[in-house]
């Protein structure tokens, strides 16, 4: 598995499990409801279609808003409710998490030709 493999799987498990934190919480359930799956699935293509590809930075410090404002919304509640307690739930994740919200993101535009041929190498 490609280092940039392991990044985004990473990341779709942190927002996996902070999604699992709002959804149980929330709307009192063992599995996702719709609402919730139906975002999880949405945040899984926006994912997979990052721009940043390895380089990927945590959403917060992202220059590009890849969600739809409703959905960038929705994020922004599961996220605010679900990260403290992600800690005491998933302190791995949330460390690497953290350690992700460190990188400095370059917007794509702003890199040569070379940077980004060789972005998509990796």
């Amino acid at each position: 598995m490609k280092q940039s493999e392991k990044h985004l799987s990473r990341e779709l498990l942190t927002i996996s499990k902070m999604v699992d934190i709002y959804c149980g919480d929330h709307h009192n359930r063992d599995v996702l409801c719709e609402n919730c799956q139906e975002f999880m699935d949405y945040a899984e293509v926006r994912l997979q279609k990052c721009p940043y590809g390895e380089d990927k930075p945590t959403c917060a410090n992202c220059p590009i808003h890849c969600y739809k404002p409703a959905r960038r919304e929705q994020a922004r509640q599961i996220m605010r409710y679900a990260g403290p307690r992600m800690l005491l739930r998933h302190p791995l994740l949330t460390i690497a998490h953290k350690l992700d919200g460190l990188r400095k993101a370059i917007h794509p535009r702003k890199l040569t030709r070379e940077q980004r041929i060789n972005s998509r190498k990796d």
